[in-house]
């Protein structure tokens, strides 16, 4: 399991090196919504997006002997990019396995880091499956997305922050893909503010961990189809779900339309670019799932990395 000084050992660690990314708050959504909503704006972290904190902080308690031989890693565009910086700037290599349909924009990202891309189609192909054998043929250190407490407790620092400049708060909303945002969320929150509802948010069609909750087990889905491409995860992580099955008190679902509507409202009153995994939180609100809402709430925005032409084609 992953412990509140966990999360407070790895706000240390990136300390200086991670962006501490601002709290918005909006009268206008505010008045929308009929609660005091604080967004943690984590698509202005660096690399565009929360993971920096998870892939750092694990990177970081790596051995010399680890560092020498370099990262492996897969992901669906953020991660990449969290993993790929995080090794150029501590000064080892990466390798990391991406879909094919990734953006554009987050494969020439990671590239840009210097890191080397191997594609595979995620309709087909077993990213596990190919991340491990990757790490084991190479002899490299494999930081998965979610799957590891270091990342967990990285992740955690972002609701760390949260708490620490807006006092107590009744809910904190966060984005489920894996599941790793919201358990080092989770930790965090609780270990600080015991009582505080934890409330994530998945596309419809990525329903895994609204599933996995009901069933009281984790439950696979044919790999979703949704335009939240960072939530497509078919199944939660073993360990992601451990926490989440005690520290989450419900899942909510929002469709592909309620996404849009969450990102247009974001250009256009919060003059914020988000991507649409990292809407999913705001789209929550503004679709009134929280009904009601409580008085006082965080929500995660958990990324930014979507390209002009993208956006403009999800809003046109």
């Amino acid at each position: 399991m992953v412990t509140l000084q966990d999360v407070r050992d790895a706000a240390a660690r990136l300390d200086g090196v991670a962006h501490r990314t601002p709290v918005i708050h909006s009268r206008t959504l505010d008045a929308r919504v009929g609660a005091e909503v604080f967004l943690k704006a984590e698509n202005l972290q660096r690399i565009g997006a929360f993971k920096f904190r998870g892939a750092y902080n694990a990177i970081r308690k790596l051995s010399p002997e680890q560092l020498r031989r370099g990262i492996a890693a897969y992901s669906s565009g953020n991660h990449a990019q969290a993993v790929a910086l995080a090794a150029k700037e501590l000064g080892t290599t990466a390798v990391i396995v991406m879909p094919e349909d990734t953006p554009r924009s987050k494969l020439d990202a990671v590239a840009g880091y210097g890191a080397e891309v191997i594609t595979y189609d995620r309709y087909t192909g077993n990213r596990e499956q190919i991340g491990a054998r990757l790490a084991a043929d190479r002899g490299l250190a494999l930081i998965p997305p979610y799957e590891h407490p270091d990342v967990i407790a990285g992740q955690g620092t972002a609701a760390l922050e949260l708490l620490d400049e807006t006092g107590p708060l009744d809910a904190i909303v966060v984005p489920v893909g894996g599941g790793g945002l919201i358990a080092g969320s989770a930790v965090a929150a609780t270990g600080l503010q015991p009582g505080i509802r934890v409330i994530g948010v998945e596309p419809e069609a990525g329903n895994d961990t609204f599933l996995s909750l009901a069933a009281g087990r984790r439950v696979s889905i044919p790999v979703p189809r949704t335009i939240a491409d960072g939530q497509a995860a078919p199944t939660p992580g073993e360990l992601t779900f451990s926490i989440n099955r005690e520290l989450v008190e419900q899942i909510v679902l929002i469709s592909d339309d309620e996404i849009r509507d969450a990102l247009r409202f974001a250009v256009d009153r919060l003059k914020l670019v988000m991507e649409p995994s990292g809407a999913t939180g705001l789209a929550a609100l503004l679709a009134g799932r929280l009904d009601p809402p409580p008085a006082r709430l965080g929500v995660i925005i958990s990324g930014g990395n979507i390209g002009a032409a993208r956006l403009a084609e999800l809003l046109a």
